[in-house]
C-alpha cells in the first residue's frame, strides 16, 4: 500500500472511530490477525490473539450499550477519552514511517479527527435526548453504525474514495448536530416561563 492509500485509509478509519471507536479498531484487529493488513512492528500487538478477541468484545458492549437512553451518555462520556486514543492507534498501526515525531503529529491529527466527530455526535444525541426524552436515541444509534459499517468498507475497498467519503461524512455530521441543535432551542423558547427544555 503506498503513502497516499495509507493516509487515505487512516484518515477515513479515524473518521469512522468518532461514531464507533472500538468497532473501527476491532475491525483493524481482525484485518491484522488474518494478514489483510500489515502494521509496522511496533503495532504488531494489534493482531495477537488476545487483543483481537478483548476487542471484539467491547466492540459488541459498545454497539448494544449505545442503544440504551440513559447508559448511551454514559458511554459517550468515557468515549471523549475512548475514540481519541483508538484513533491514535489506528494510524499507528497503518502508517510506515521511519520518521516518529511524524507519525506522532499524525496520531495527534487522527485523534482529533475522531474527537470533533464524536463531539458533533454527543451533541447531537444530548439534544435528542432533550427532545424526544431517549426515544429516538437508539434510531440515531443505529444510523451512527451504517455509517461508521460502511466508512469501515469503503476505507479498506476505496481507500480514496473513502477519505472522500469521510470528508462529507464529517460535514453531514456537523450540519445534522446544528439542526437538532437549533430545533431544541427553538422547543425551548416556546416552553412558558418556568417550564424548564428537560
Amino acid at each position: 500500500m503506498d503513502a497516499a492509500a495509507q493516509y487515505a485509509l487512516a484518515y477515513a478509519l479515524t473518521t469512522s472511530a468518532g461514531l464507533r471507536g472500538l468497532l473501527t479498531l476491532a475491525v483493524v484487529s481482525v484485518a491484522v490477525h488474518l494478514g489483510v493488513l500489515h502494521p509496522p512492528a511496533a503495532f504488531a500487538w494489534l493482531g495477537s490473539n488476545a487483543v483481537t478477541l478483548a476487542l471484539v468484545a467491547v466492540a459488541l458492549v459498545e454497539i448494544l450499550g449505545d442503544k440504551v437512553p440513559l447508559i448511551d451518555h454514559l458511554f459517550h462520556a468515557l468515549q471523549t477519552i475512548v475514540k481519541p486514543a483508538a484513533a491514535a492507534i489506528l494510524v499507528g498501526g497503518i502508517v510506515h514511517t521511519q520518521n516518529s515525531p511524524e507519525l506522532y503529529g499524525l496520531m495527534a491529527l487522527g485523534a482529533l479527527n475522531a474527537l470533533g466527530v464524536h463531539a458533533a455526535s454527543a451533541a447531537a444525541r444530548g439534544a435528542s435526548t432533550a427532545l424526544t426524552g431517549g426515544v429516538a436515541n437508539p434510531v440515531i444509534s443505529l444510523a451512527e453504525d451504517s455509517m461508521s459499517v460502511t466508512m469501515i468498507a469503503f476505507a479498506f475497498l476505496a481507500p480514496l474514495f473513502a477519505a472522500i467519503l469521510a470528508i462529507l461524512l464529517s460535514y453531514f455530521i456537523f450540519r445534522a448536530a446544528r439542526k437538532i441543535w437549533r430545533h431544541r432551542e427553538s422547543a425551548a423558547a416556546e416552553l412558558p416561563p418556568g417550564s424548564g427544555a428537560g
